[in-house]
């Protein structure tokens, strides 16, 4: 079982930007001292939900600061970033770090992002698919040409080449954001792993896993590579000496967190988009993930990894918003939680 970090650089009320940056990136360092296997980092873009703006940027500075752990994003937005200039930071930064780094992709939402950066709405509502096999292509085959109305240049080749790592491998694994059985299928096809979000518990997540195989059987995909399918699942983590501390921890700093963050979304087209409550959607999160004892929380790891078949986590340790505490929960979660693990 591998057991990472996942980091969205939060911006909690009365905290400037700065101040969520430094957290995020200190956490990273304080996973790696602590034995954490990855460290998962988010991107959002004009609001304080996380104020990281390019997830690939971070992961840059954070695997030129580590040495042993892996680096992932979770995810790039695919849609509003040509496919290409992401396969090349991606390949660059898997030669240079000796494979230590993992490309999560995802469709993102139909928010203002698309309007800024110029791709518009047919980005996120058709083009994620197209995006996404010339983004594979780039990072496994020695020279690519795009042949679509969207995407047409001559063919060029891939520099610098991902195959070139000292690792030696194909390149960079791949993995995608799913969220409905569509997405699902669609990382089955191409035999690329999932992640899982936090909102969702061990039965969704285990019938995810179910769909994929499934429909990676259908694909064509053998056994073995089925099997080798290493699906992420996200979710929170608090580590306390008690659970109703922990818990407690997590109810006074989140939902301000989560109201300031979710409500400075805005959509590109004006549509209507529904709220989580706060306050429950944290109570829901404190109900589906290690938060607790550190008993508890291995306990409860354990039981979505048998449950799902799930062997990788990235775990939200930033909930308290506060730095100390962070560095604690990071510490605690390598020192205590992950020895009854292993």
């Amino acid at each position: 079982m591998r057991v990472g970090s996942f980091v969205l650089a939060a911006q909690f009320p009365g905290q400037g930007q700065g101040e969520a940056l430094h957290r995020a990136v200190r956490s990273a360092e304080v996973a790696e001292e602590a034995g954490l296997d990855a460290v998962w980092l988010a991107e959002h873009h004009f609001v304080p939900y996380g104020t990281c703006p390019s997830a690939v940027t971070l992961a840059a500075l954070l695997l030129g600061r580590t040495r042993r752990i892996r680096v992932g994003t979770a995810v790039s937005v695919l849609p509003t970033v040509h496919p290409v200039a992401l396969g090349e930071q991606a390949a660059l930064l898997h030669v240079t770090s000796g494979g230590r780094f993992s490309l999560g992709v995802g469709r993102g939402g139909p928010w203002v992002d698309l309007e800024v950066f110029g791709t518009g709405l047919d980005a996120y509502e058709k083009g994620f698919p197209e995006s996404l096999d010339l983004l594979v292509r780039w990072l496994r085959e020695p020279s690519v040409a795009g042949g679509s109305e969207r995407f047409g240049f001559r063919e060029v080749p891939v520099v610098p080449r991902p195959s070139e790592a000292l690792t030696g491998g194909e390149g960079p694994e791949v993995v995608v954001a799913c969220t409905s059985p569509a997405s699902v299928r669609l990382a089955a096809e191409r035999g690329l792993a999932m992640l899982l979000g936090m909102h969702v518990g061990d039965e969704e997540k285990a019938e995810m896993v179910a769909l994929w195989r499934k429909y990676a059987r259908a694909a064509g995909h053998s056994p073995d590579e089925i099997a080798a399918a290493a699906h992420v699942s996200a979710g929170i983590a608090q580590v306390a000496d008690r659970r109703t501390d922990a818990v407690e921890t997590l109810l006074k700093a989140m939902p301000g967190w989560l109201k300031q963050g979710l409500d400075a979304h805005m959509t590109v087209d004006g549509r209507a988009r529904s709220m989580r409550d706060p306050l429950a959607y944290t109570e829901l999160l404190c109900g589906l993930h290690p938060v607790g004892t550190p008993r508890l929380c291995a306990d409860r790891l354990a039981a979505t990894s048998e449950r799902t078949g799930i062997t990788r986590f990235a775990l939200l340790v930033e909930g308290s918003g506060d730095l100390a505490a962070t560095e604690e929960n990071v510490r605690r979660m390598g020192g205590e939680v992950l020895p009854r693990l292993r």
